[in-house]
């Protein structure tokens, strides 16, 4: 069964930027910056049927190139921090591409997603023994992260392996937006 997720791949040179913000966090598990990218629609792991029946129906999405403006930093969980994350702004371009990709899903016979979609880019994946309070830290620290942005011209059908902290991920398919 593959694990697969919809998604925006990160180009090189911001990844290297982002890989940048890694360290100074004990409790982190710093993503690969091959492996950074903004998830549109997890799906998780599905038979090679339905995997197949959705990659095709990605074939059918037509939208335009995307601008994606990355706009800080931010932690989510809380109390109990799970993951640090670059925040990205929510355009409406953004998010009708995801609410496509939920339709998408839905009409494969998935459950629609129980999370509200917050684009972000995940940059480590926290332990435990997290606080609250060195995440914050953290966060404070790198205050004054640029706002960057870049276009996007296409979305992938991503597979993973399970593991801990996510990744390594492998594109299995690009599909090109519109100009």
């Amino acid at each position: 069964m593959p694990r697969i997720f919809t998604g925006l791949e990160v180009p090189e040179a911001l990844r290297e930027d982002l890989a940048r913000l890694r360290g100074g966090l004990m409790s982190a598990r710093w993503m690969e910056p091959e492996d950074y990218h903004l998830t549109l629609r997890f799906v998780g792991d599905v038979d090679e049927r339905t995997a197949n029946e959705i990659a095709d129906l990605l074939y059918a999405v037509r939208k335009r190139s995307i601008e994606v403006t990355l706009t800080g930093l931010g932690a989510f969980g809380g109390d109990r921090p799970r993951s640090i994350f670059v925040q990205v702004r929510q355009t409406q371009p953004l998010m009708e591409l995801q609410a496509e990709h939920e339709r998408i899903m839905r009409r494969v016979g998935l459950s629609p997603e129980p999370r509200k979609f917050v684009p972000h880019i995940t940059l480590a994946r926290l332990s435990r023994d997290a606080t609250a309070r060195s995440v914050a830290d953290w966060l404070a620290l790198r205050g004054l992260f640029m706002s960057r942005t870049f276009i996007v011209p296409s979305f992938a059908l991503f597979s993973s392996k399970e593991s801990v902290g996510g990744g390594p991920y492998l594109v299995e398919e690009t599909y090109p937006l519109a100009a």
